[in-house]
């Protein structure tokens, strides 16, 4: 969701692996599968085998103290209209438009499209339509199911699935249904004997698993099958479920032989319950581990995304069971439960490499540290601009300190410290209105005062965040009593946004999506094209400034949980600026990038501008000392920086153009230095300074 301004090729693997996930992180507010987290206890199936780093040691956080230590007020502007009692709230989540809004809206969790109606589902599978600015697959249902429901809420959610509990008049349950992203089914269990309608007919035919029937149908030019027990199909094409049965339905992939028909009907056969996940980092990679708990534990199938597979990688034989086409490009269907991805790894980072940086340059650079310390205005008090200028300054203090003109930021560092503590006053809210955070005990989570861009609503944290905590972790690493001031409030953001173990307090990885490798940006998702966010950059600088902060207060498991968040966020440029356009999906669309990604659609656009350089710039900001992952291809980075200032820098977000251009090689960086120099002021971010601007260009060759 968005509002004003925001190395490598991604390294992804997908292999069925033979060990159970042994950190279990992503099961909702409670353990409990069955009365919190809505799904059987049904195990992971195990198939083959792959590597990888090994379980990450997760963070221990006392989130009660921290809650317990800051100012409650009720300051978020969020009801869950559609959600079981005791449910954290889902915020940022691919289905928060399930829970939040006065109608519920499709959600897509990929390859299928999911929505509720008044007494059960619709499921769809979106064709992407490419056009010159956009590629679009909205919800289209293709098979409507009525299970009499008189509503339907969300019963139980983890991270990448979630169970729709289907109510009488009562309240009282008549079946679940379960929506999994990367599963191509959908199941409903009966809770009580059940008569179901459903729109399609579907023909009978002799089930792969005994006591199951498989039904087909033909729905504009897609075969979708369903699995039921034997016996259940009704005339008039309806299914008649006891208590305990379930049904399934799914899509026929493309090029799907009869042997991967047999291995998916199989597979739908023991409905997929929920999911599990764990991550690792080391040796080069962050791995995420993406488990499909089955009811009884046979093995299931699971779709991969371009992410997913990209770059060097595991055996991946298992995925030949045909693709589907998305909107985020072709998606191929694999034998197994669980899928396990890879991304470079990337650590946090604080300084810029100037190691190479000549004297006469280090000069120049000294000096423009000192115009851009007195240029300094005075702090916003906004939680986004406000943590912008926290982020500029802190940039500018550790730069001037790494060039040794320590007395030279010296005031801007005791004022940014005083400010750093003014934001982080416990309780700061029970005084003021603005610059300080306060915990709304309805809304599970944090919200800074003053509110800004609908932050209140829970969009975009990790942006405003990210900004906070990578100020406070730059100027708190040498100081270890700032550190013990700040950290009450700095530590309760952090688990704001990233909080790995769910509890009463807050949901577990608010932001960050472990199937999609990205974040979403809104709070609530009142959209029919689902969540969405455009500024993936500030996402990545959001887990850099998670590790900074981490770093600086010695938590060395926040430290890798931080790389692999960032590591994963990264990775997910191949959507936004590194795009595959050998894949079918991008024939047609004209421009370099994708500015805005949704669940449903991909745009070249933006929330707050319709300038070329915008489309680009938000995708850059703010070009931290980690941001060499966005380094692809010279020709590609120099058609991007072209298409989004075909008329010169002078326009929104030249800096970031000119630092971009300065990853395309050892000319461009000269060039872009020439410049930096030459930019008017105007055209510098207010979360940057030109100082920093041409610092970061002499690090990567911009001089010499």
């Amino acid at each position: 969701m968005r509002r004003g301004p925001l190395l490598i090729g991604a390294l992804a693997a997908l292999v069925v692996v033979a060990v159970v996930v042994a950190v279990i992180m992503g099961r909702g507010p409670a353990a409990d599968d069955t009365t919190v987290a809505g799904t059987s206890t049904g195990s992971v199936a195990v198939t083959a085998t792959g590597s990888g780093p090994p379980d990450a040691t997760l963070p221990e956080v006392d989130v009660e103290a921290l809650v317990d230590g800051v100012h409650h007020s009720a300051a978020g502007t969020i009801e869950p209209v559609r959600l079981a009692e005791g449910l954290v709230p889902p915020t940022n989540r691919w289905f928060s438009g399930l829970v939040f809004g006065e109608e519920p809206q499709p959600v897509f969790p990929r390859p299928l499209s999911v929505a509720m109606t008044g007494s059960g589902f619709s499921l769809g599978l979106p064709v992407p339509d490419t056009s010159e600015r956009a590629i679009v697959g909205p919800h289209l249902p293709a098979v409507t199911v009525d299970a009499g429901a008189d509503r339907v809420l969300v019963g139980a959610y983890d991270d990448a699935s979630v169970t729709l509990h289907l109510l009488d008049a009562d309240d009282s349950l008549l079946g679940r249904a379960v929506l999994a992203q990367g599963s191509p089914f959908v199941s409903l269990t009966a809770d009580t004997a059940l008569v179901v309608a459903v729109d399609v007919t579907f023909e009978p035919g002799a089930g792969v698993v005994a006591g199951t029937a498989t039904g087909t149908a033909e729905v504009a030019g897609r075969t979708w099958s369903v699995v039921a027990p034997e016996g259940a199909f009704e005339d008039d094409g309806g299914l008649s479920l006891a208590a305990g049965e379930h049904a399934t339905w799914y899509p026929l992939p493309d090029d799907a032989s009869s042997a991967a028909q047999e291995a998916l009907a199989r597979a739908a056969a023991d409905p997929v319950t929920g999911t599990e996940t764990s991550y690792g980092v080391g040796d080069g990679v962050a791995r995420t581990t993406i488990g499909y708990r089955t009811a009884q534990g046979e093995p299931t199938v699971h779709v991969a995304m371009p992410h997913h597979r990209n770059g060097e990688q595991p055996d991946r034989s298992a995925c030949d069971l045909g693709t589907y086409a998305s909107v985020y490009g072709t998606l191929q269907v694999c034998a197994g439960s669980e899928l396990v991805s890879w991304a470079p790894l990337l650590e946090p980072v604080r300084t810029l490499d100037l190691d190479a940086v000549p004297d006469a340059q280090r000069e120049v650079l000294v000096e423009q540290v000192r115009a851009d310390v007195a240029a300094t205005v005075d702090f916003p008090s906004d939680t986004y601009f406000g943590g912008k200028w926290l982020y500029r300054a802190a940039t500018l203090v550790t730069l001037g300190e790494q060039l040794g003109a320590d007395e030279v930021v010296a005031g801007l560092r005791t004022e940014l410290t005083d400010v750093l503590r003014e934001w982080t006053e416990p309780q700061g809210c029970a005084e003021r209105d603005h610059r300080c955070f306060t915990y709304d005990p309805d809304a599970r989570g944090v919200v800074g005062l003053t509110p800004s861009f609908g932050s209140e609503e829970f969009n975009d944290h990790h942006f405003h965040y990210g900004y906070h905590l990578a100020a406070a972790g730059m100027m708190a690493a040498d100081d270890p009593a700032l550190a013990a001031d700040l950290a009450p409030v700095m530590d309760l953001l952090a688990q704001d946004i990233a909080a790995v173990t769910a509890t009463e307090w807050l949901p577990r990885l608010r932001n960050f999506d472990v199937y999609a490798g990205h974040s979403w940006a809104s709070g609530t998702s009142p959209f029919a094209d689902g969540n969405n966010q455009e500024s993936s950059s500030e996402a990545v600088n959001a887990w850099n400034g998670l590790g900074l902060w981490a770093q600086a207060t010695g938590q060395d498991a926040l430290v890798d949980q931080a790389s692999w968040l960032m590591s994963t966020e990264a990775a997910a440029i191949v959507y936004w600026t590194d795009l595959d356009l050998e894949d079918p999906v991008y024939e047609g669309f004209g421009p370099t990038i994708v500015a805005l990604n949704w669940g449903a659609k991909r745009d070249w656009a933006t929330w707050f501008s319709g300038e070329p350089s915008a489309m680009l710039g938000i995708l850059l900001i703010p070009m931290g000392p980690f941001a060499d992952y966005l380094a692809i291809e010279p020709e590609r980075i120099r058609a991007s920086v072209a298409e989004a200032a075909p008329d010169g820098f002078e326009v929104q977000f030249g800096d970031y153009l000119l630092m971009y251009q300065a990853l395309a090689g050892e000319q461009d960086a000269r060039d872009a230095w020439e410049g930096a120099q030459q930019l008017s002021d105007e055209s510098i971010d207010d979360g940057n300074s030109r100082a920093y601007l041409l610092a970061w260009i002499a690090s990567h060759g911009g001089v010499g």
